[in-house]
């Protein structure tokens, strides 16, 4: 193997491992996103039942509300889609504002 399509390969490794970290979010900067889009319709600090099923403890369930696993794709899914009675948030969120937000669902 030629020195340039070694050092192609080691490249396209590098970026795929800088890709990987993509997505890591702000729990801090999630909090306000929470707050400005969430808070009216879900409680963070309760799992008690607000409009939408309160929030606190989310990632540590069993399941979600669809009966889906609580991993960061059903969430993010779930944050997209809306459904029964959630709007969708795909086109009203950044994605780094949903990288956020799920960072601080997670500390819930």
């Amino acid at each position: 193997m030629s020195a340039f399509r070694v050092f192609v390969v080691c490249a396209a490794g590098a970026a795929a491992a800088v890709a990987g970290t993509a997505g890591q979010g702000e729990a801090a900067k999630g909090k306000q996103v929470f707050q400005a889009n969430c808070a009216v319709c879900h409680n963070a600090d309760s799992d008690q039942k607000k409009m939408g099923p309160g929030l606190k403890g989310l990632f540590k369930r069993d399941k979600l509300a669809n009966g889906k696993k609580p991993t960061e794709g059903n969430v993010r899914a779930k944050i997209d889609d809306g459904g029964n009675g959630m709007p969708q948030y795909k086109d009203t969120l950044s994605d780094q504002e949903k990288d956020d937000l799920i960072a601080y669902l997670r500390t819930l």
